[in-house]
């Protein structure tokens, strides 16, 4: 049965390389997974998802895939959904709440599992548009973790300059480890970007 699923978690939590993972999982069994970013995401090239650990792939464009999903598969002018067993949404943060909501009437319609990776808050601790609407209707909400430099679960994306956190300024950045770094809540209030770990936490 298909089912809209969002796997958040910060920077580093290997989200991409777990997308990459799934698709090769599909084709390894002879299915077919199809892999989308947003045209936002620019940083490793047009039409490439790339993970921190080396994992990339080709992939195609949201805007394209939903530009023939509604005029060509919601017209029944195409029968393409057809080759298809997975859509899976890398960076999908910057998703806007129309192109959301077309990828769950994807679900609904063709009864594909359509799996959605992304940040859930920006470097402000608010949450990006996108992450918004995929937590108000995805069937299924899974955290990716990772940890804090101290040892406790990081869930924050603290944006930094000089060593230091950075608290305004445009919402979308595109920076890898020397703009961003993955905090807990209380070392994104502190503003404490490093240390050394503390022991015997709960996480």
């Amino acid at each position: 049965m298909g089912k809209l699923y969002f796997r958040y978690g910060a920077m580093g939590s290997s989200k991409t390389a777990n997308a990459l993972m799934v698709r090769y999982n599909y084709l390894e069994k002879g299915q077919n997974a199809i892999l989308l970013k947003p045209k936002t995401e620019d940083r490793d090239g047009e039409k490439v998802v790339k993970s921190r650990i080396g994992l990339g792939a080709e992939c195609i464009f949201v805007e394209d895939f939903l530009e023939e999903v509604t005029t060509k598969w919601f017209t029944k002018e195409s029968d393409g959904w057809k080759n298809l067993d997975c859509v899976i949404v890398d960076e999908a943060q910057f998703l806007t709440e129309e192109q959301v909501d077309l990828l769950a009437e994807v679900v609904d319609k063709y009864d594909l599992p359509v799996i959605c990776y992304g940040l859930r808050t920006d470097f402000t601790s608010h949450l990006f548009t996108g992450s918004k609407r995929l937590m108000e209707i995805a069937n299924y909400i899974e955290e990716v973790p990772t940890v804090c430099w101290c040892g406790r679960r990081a869930h924050f994306n603290a944006r930094v300059s000089n060593g230091k956190i950075v608290r305004s300024g445009e919402q979308i950045m595109m920076g890898g480890n020397e703009s961003y770094v993955s905090v807990c809540r209380r070392h994104f209030l502190s503003g404490e970007v490093t240390g050394s770990r503390e022991r015997d936490l709960d996480i």
